[in-house]
């Protein structure tokens, strides 16, 4: 990935990295809950955000970043 960059100037609002552990732990408890109402024979939601908030990640929202250097759009 020597030579990947950003195609838009759009980061996130954050200082966190990833978001990774969040989506373990939202898939997880969307995974739990779909078991549980199949069980009791109850429809079960279809898309994660009828279980989480995505907004409660440690990565809460993007922004358009217009003075953005070469260093800034390298990934």
């Amino acid at each position: 990935m020597s030579r990947s960059v950003r195609k838009t100037k759009i980061f996130g609002i954050t200082t966190a990295i990833s978001e990774k552990q969040d989506k373990r732990l939202w898939n997880r408890k969307f995974r739990k809950i779909c078991k549980r109402l199949i069980n009791v024979e109850k429809e079960a939601p279809i898309k994660i955000q009828g279980v989480t908030n995505v907004w409660d990640g440690a990565k809460d929202g993007k922004q358009y970043y217009h003075r953005a250097s070469k260093k800034d759009m390298r990934k």
